[in-house]
């Protein structure tokens, strides 16, 4: 389904993106063509990998980018950019090329997963929402994978609107989710707007209105026969919750041969109340019932109660997904990794830095995802010049960036180029994918990883290699600049 722009989000950048624009076109370098990466620096939670998202909403925003009045208004009121930039902002036509990652790609620190190639000004504009959509979908997906992981196959439900930073934290989140491997959502416009299917049943205030337990139960039965889900916790799960659950079950949708969908338990000990209410429903007669948990879960939470004994089916997860509390950021940057010359010279870009994990990788680039045709698992990604080949049909070396010494010869592989053109000239020209095909697609290519790479503590680090053209390319420019990075 594609998704719905409902604002013009065009003025939805950092201050300085205007000032550089202006200054480009008065020096006179405004269409000089320039290309941008897109890369992050580090995994969310110490992870193995991250889950690339987000790219649709970035698509919606190119293809809204347009100044109303207002904006130039606005701008012209800053008394500080030229009335040559302000024309050519009301004349503003987007014309850049871009290279994306497909969402649902699992991907690594260092490689590019976007790249915008085009004039510097319009390049240089879309970095802020670019790096904010991604950044923050990509967040999420990630987590909700790890989430999902944990539940070993049992369904996860995302409940975490209420808690999500804003609106669109909330709606933009639920998507996510979805694509990261959660069941569904809570939030009722993200499956208006993009089909994350709507979930929930009651919250305790229902049960509370109601003269007792029991007739709030046996008046939700009435209502959802055939999606009778009972939150069994406001009182007492195991002394009431349960034994009248199992009643209206009896009384209300046994009569009309109807099975329950189950209970849900939202506090205590849920490892513990789980089995005691596993075997209080079995004797009952109804060993179909299932028991869905929330209440502040999160994978490790997840992990350690299956790993006890509980007796769950599937989970509600809130705050702990939709703002991924244990890691709020996604770190990913936006840099200058070349420039074109009007005869179409190719001239790169590197940034350097005593921080040697901010050095940037120069050029424009491809990024390669090489599998092993026995095992059908990934075995690294590389990094090459964007005009280069990968031919799997011979063998063909890795070797680390760092450690060179390190390298490995591969035979019987397959090489698939990861980045996607999206835009040519500023016109779409992908395809919009179905959002629970990103879904599905997101945990075939997490099945390619092996069990090392995808484990929480301490994940086997997957290699992500230059090939060699490349290496040559940055390390002489390296070479060239040894003395400013002393």
């Amino acid at each position: 389904m594609k998704s719905i722009q409902t604002e013009n989000l065009t003025m939805l950048v950092d201050f300085y993106e205007i000032t550089m624009a202006n200054g480009y076109l008065r020096s006179g370098i405004g269409d000089k063509i320039a290309y941008f990466d897109m890369f992050f620096r580090r995994i969310p939670d110490n992870g193995g990998f991250a889950i690339m998202a987000g790219v649709e909403q970035v698509v919606d925003y190119l293809q809204s980018l347009t100044f109303t009045p207002e904006d130039i208004q606005y701008l012209e009121s800053k008394n500080i950019f030229c009335a040559e930039f302000l024309d050519y902002l009301r004349d503003f036509r987007f014309s850049c090329d871009i290279w994306a990652i497909p969402e649902g790609t699992p991907i690594f620190p260092g490689e590019p997963i976007l790249t915008v190639r085009g004039p510097v000004i319009q390049a240089q504009f879309v970095e802020t929402m670019i790096l904010l959509t991604i950044n923050h979908q990509s967040l999420i997906a990630t987590k909700s994978n790890r989430i999902v992981r944990a539940a070993q196959g049992r369904a996860v439900m995302e409940f975490g609107s209420r808690r999500a930073q804003g609106a669109s934290g909330a709606i933009m989140g639920a998507r996510a989710a979805y694509i990261g491997g959660c069941a569904g959502t809570a939030c009722t416009i993200s499956d208006l707007r993009y089909g994350t299917p709507a979930l929930g049943t009651m919250a305790h205030s229902w049960v509370q209105m109601f003269d007792s337990e029991y007739e709030a139960f046996k008046a939700y039965a009435q209502c959802y026969p055939n999606n009778c889900m009972l939150l069994v916790d406001t009182y007492n799960v195991l002394k009431s919750g349960v034994p009248n659950a199992i009643r209206v079950f009896d009384e209300i949708l046994k009569p009309q041969g109807i099975r329950p969908a189950g209970i849900r338990i939202d506090s205590g000990d849920i490892t513990y109340l789980s089995k005691r209410a596993r075997k209080m429903l079995d004797d009952a007669g109804y060993p179909d019932c299932k028991i869905c948990a929330s209440n502040s879960l999160d994978e490790y939470i997840i992990r350690d109660m299956l790993l006890q004994g509980a007796l769950v089916d599937s989970f509600g997860v809130g705050e702990r997904l939709i703002t991924a509390s244990s890691e709020s950021v996604f770190g990913g940057v936006y840099k200058l990794a070349a420039v074109e010359e009007t005869d179409g010279t190719i001239i790169p870009k590197i940034k350097l830095s005593e921080n040697v994990t901010k050095i940037t990788t120069p050029c424009f680039k491809m990024v390669y995802r090489l599998f092993d045709n026995a095992s059908r698992k990934a075995i690294a990604d590389v990094i090459t010049l964007y005009d280069e080949t990968i031919n799997d049909q011979k063998p063909y070396m890795i070797f680390d960036p760092e450690h060179i010494w390190k390298r490995q010869v591969l035979e019987n592989f397959s090489a698939k180029p990861l980045l996607e053109k999206i835009f040519e000239n500023g016109q779409f020209i992908g395809s919009h994918r179905d959002l629970g095909e990103i879904r599905r697609y997101c945990a075939e290519q997490v099945g390619t990883l092996w069990d090392e790479v995808t484990r929480f503590e301490n994940p086997h680090g997957y290699y992500v290699d230059l090939s060699q053209k490349l290496w040559f390319e940055k390390n002489a420019m390296l070479s060239q600049n040894r003395d400013l990075t002393v």
